[in-house]
């Protein structure tokens, strides 16, 4: 089945590790409570400059905003966006071994959205778990209206707006997206970041895209990023396998056309709400019924990748009487016990199936 594909590769490729190297090692010098846990409302520190430090391990916890609104962008990004869905994102740069680009700005821990900021008065570094890395200049040089040479993360320059750190970026080729949806961009993409640690473990981060080739208007996306104590990241590079790209093939179709057909009373029977832990979060799939066809609405995401809801939603495409596809890259298996009642829906990913229990 095309999807399980999918899922194999994403998840090999873009696996992040909780921990690092050195499994006992606390980061020195923090805030932290009675427990040793930190201390995430801790006030801001701030550098010897006197501006707020961000120097340390980030993740974005949330990310929302028009970035995610079908309506902002030209027709033909969002045909590039349906024939990207279609071949199961095989382009996404991120699946070929480049660099992801500006995607990892609002992309969770599951998509690669992990970085690591050293600070200094004139210069700041992010780094990348791809190995990848921006260079943001703070020493008063202003960014070229026609930049050189387009590169793959860009070119960018930083100033303090008071307590906000604000980084202009430009220089972007066209190679990269702006979303892990496959929201395509051109090389006048224009990028502004305004960056604003709330507390020791809280920063927010707002993101302006100007790109008069690809979307109508400009849009913004509203990012949380939160602290990571007491880790470390670890390369990923996905070009040490020689397989991978060798089975990344297929399209959505070929799913919709191995449908079986299976009788309504059957369909009725999954219907029903389903619980269960993942990665050790708390997982809820609702399936309901509509003109005869399943749909599972999925909370949270399970690609953190942002948007403007905490769920996803499929159709159901059935692959046998208790087995189904989604959109999601995952598989749907219903079980029953043995009075044949409908106990639990298994989620299906590369790394086996996850039961979640029947709840309602």
């Amino acid at each position: 089945m095309p999807r399980r594909l999918v899922v194999s590769i994403l998840l090999l490729m873009t696996a992040t590790p909780v921990l690092a190297q050195w499994f006992d090692w606390k980061t020195p010098d923090i805030p932290r409570l009675a427990n040793g846990r930190v201390d995430a409302t801790a006030p801001v520190p701030h550098a010897t400059d006197g501006h707020p430090d961000l120097t340390g391990q980030w993740v974005p916890t949330d990310a929302s905003g028009s970035l995610f609104e079908l309506e902002n962008f030209q027709e033909w990004a969002l045909k590039i966006m349906d024939e990207q869905e279609r071949t199961f994102y095989v382009n996404d740069p991120r699946f070929n071994c480049l660099p992801d680009g500006p995607p990892s700005y609002i992309a969770g821990p599951s998509v690669g959205g992990n970085r690591r900021i050293v600070q200094t008065p004139t210069f700041i570094a992010v780094l990348n778990p791809d190995m990848t890395y921006r260079q943001i200049f703070m020493d008063g040089r202003e960014l070229l209206e026609v930049p050189l040479i387009p590169t793959w993360l860009g070119y960018s320059v930083g100033h303090w707006e008071g307590d906000t750190l604000v980084v202009e970026s430009n220089g972007f080729n066209d190679k990269t997206w702006l979303t892990r949806e496959g929201l395509p961009h051109t090389d006048q993409l224009r990028i502004t970041e305004r960056y604003q640690r709330t507390s020791f473990g809280t920063m927010t981060l707002n993101i302006r895209y100007e790109d008069p080739g690809t979307l109508k208007q400009p849009v913004e996306a509203n990012v949380t990023l939160g602290f990571r104590a007491d880790t470390d990241l670890l390369e990923i590079v996905c070009n040490e396998s020689e397989t991978g790209q060798k089975h990344y093939s297929g399209e959505l179709t070929q799913a919709e056309n191995k449908i079986v057909e299976v009788p309504l009373e059957t369909l009725k029977k999954y219907v029903g709400t389903y619980e269960g832990i993942w990665l050790g979060n708390m997982i809820k799939a609702e399936v309901t019924i509509e003109n005869g066809e399943l749909f599972l609405k999925r909370t949270p995401r399970y690609s953190d990748t942002g948007g403007n809801t905490d769920y996803d939603t499929s159709r159901l495409i059935p692959q046998s009487q208790n087995a189904f596809d989604s959109s999601f890259g995952l598989g749907w298996v219903f079980e029953t016990d043995a009075k044949g009642e409908v106990n639990s829906v298994s989620e299906v990913h590369v790394s086996g199936a996850w039961p979640f229990k029947r709840v309602r």
